[in-house]
């Protein structure tokens, strides 16, 4: 029988000026301890799902809502796994709101796209103005390094900010032309995306100084990997790689994450534990 599973996670300031969260689920989907390595300000979350991954029929929808002034950081242990399914689609969807002045960070480990899957992906946030986000999304098609490369099977993908940002697509183990041709993805199994994303229009001079700042991680040979960082418009600054495998491009991920966050917000780029698990 299908999972159907539901988080709702609200962040607030108590009267302290801590970050402090509640939440509420329905079905085998949890937050673990909020946890505070940069002080009370910052709270960090992990998000687990017990069954270890999606399969056909399954929905997984999470809420996130941040107050003014609040902050979180929202990771995941694992893997979120797309399962080989018979028929129905296996779902997940994420919506995000960020009230004035709140900021989140969406920095959940990979998604894998298991061969067979019928999946579908989407994270949406509504920001209000002076709210900024960091999110990422890396999605691996098949497991290569395991022999179980991509060969049928269909991933579908969304990320949207309202008002100014829109991205999606339909990674079709069919598609041929779009896995393996120069203008799509190139031979490459493996893609991430890394972003900050503002209620509020950044300055011409702060864009041009993230976009140095993650610019400086990208010499021109990146073998075995190709990366670019754009700002699509005033609100958005995206940071796009494509690689073989997950691991190296974790990797450019994470520390482009690092830089991003020390630029845009003062903040230590250390990882986070669960990281590291």
């Amino acid at each position: 029988m299908p999972w159907q599973a539901s988080l709702d996670l609200a962040y607030r300031l108590d009267d302290r000026s801590k970050t402090v969260i509640t939440h509420r689920h329905d079905g085998p989907l949890r937050v673990f301890h909020s946890l505070y390595p940069e002080g009370p300000a910052i709270c960090h979350n992990v998000i687990v799902h017990p069954p270890g991954g999606l399969v056909e029929g399954d929905t997984l929808s999470i809420q996130v809502d941040a107050a003014q002034g609040a902050h979180g950081l929202i990771s995941t242990p694992g893997a979120t796994r797309f399962y080989r399914s018979d028929g129905l689609p296996a779902i997940q969807q994420v919506r995000i709101r960020l009230a004035s002045g709140a900021r989140l960070e969406w920095v959940p480990l990979e998604t894998i796209a298991y061969p067979g899957c019928q999946g579908i992906n989407t994270l949406d946030a509504e920001l209000a103005e002076g709210a900024e986000w960091i999110g990422w999304d890396v999605t691996a098609l098949g497991l290569p390094g395991s022999g179980l490369p991509f060969q049928r099977g269909c991933l579908q993908q969304r990320v949207s900010v309202q008002g100014c940002w829109l991205e999606q697509a339909r990674l079709d183990a069919a598609d041929t032309r779009l896995l393996n041709a120069p203008m799509g993805l190139a031979g490459h199994r493996c893609l991430g995306s890394l972003w900050l994303a503002t209620g509020t229009p950044l300055s011409r001079e702060r864009r041009e100084r993230l976009l140095e700042a993650l610019q400086a991680l990208l010499p021109e040979t990146l073998h075995p990997l190709a990366a670019g960082v754009t700002c699509p418009n005033d609100r958005v600054l995206v940071l796009r790689v494509l690689g073989p495998l997950v691991e190296p491009v974790m990797a450019l991920i994470q520390t482009a994450w690092g830089i991003l966050r020390q630029q845009a917000w003062g903040l230590p780029g250390a990882a986070p534990r669960i990281w590291q698990v």
